[in-house]
């Protein structure tokens, strides 16, 4: 085995360089590091609530209008909308936790991920565990264009989500490799 010592390497034609042959391992040295290739987690964003949200008796659309961050712009943060619509087509991991302001929640409680306005999926917290946060993940395919994703949640009372920056968070960032 022979070893190559440069500074830069550079097509002599073109603008593609080919490192190794199809099948064949490329490996990083210990100690090295990788920049400038591979995939990115992005888009992706996460929000909490600014307020708390009044649940009454129905699903409610969950208000998290304070962005955490916001990589590519892609979450609407503004009323009636709360809708990450990713500009890039992929598999996202997507999650939502929140848990009711008032100890005197004593009745179920979900969470749900809505896709294009649609149920996509749903957890909840039982009976008599207002102290238990309700929270959902799961991969949702979105398209780039047009799919969107927003939370909900639902109680079997008229009561508040808390706001508080550790107790209500929805977020996605997009899948690598999947």
């Amino acid at each position: 085995m022979s070893k190559l010592e440069t500074n830069i390497i550079a097509p002599s034609t073109g603008t593609t360089i080919t490192i190794g042959e199809s099948g064949d391992t490329v490996a990083l040295g210990s100690g090295a590091t990788q920049t400038g290739f591979g995939g990115v987690m992005t888009p992706a964003f996460e929000a909490r609530l600014s307020n708390g949200t009044y649940i009454p008796t129905a699903w409610t659309l969950l208000e998290f209008g304070t962005e955490i961050f916001d990589t590519n712009n892609c979450y609407n943060n503004t009323a009636s909308n709360y809708k990450f619509t990713p500009t890039t087509a992929g598999k996202y991991f997507v999650y939502a936790f929140a848990r009711p302001a008032s100890s005197s929640v004593f009745n179920d409680s979900y969470i749900a991920i809505y896709k294009n306005g649609s149920l996509l999926f749903r957890c909840g917290a039982g009976h008599n565990e207002w102290f238990n946060f309700s929270n959902i993940n799961g991969i949702v395919d979105m398209n780039g264009t047009t799919d969107y994703i927003q939370s909900y949640y639902f109680g079997g009372a008229n009561f508040n989500v808390d706001s508080g920056s550790d107790t209500s968070r929805f977020g996605a960032y997009k899948l690598i490799g999947a």
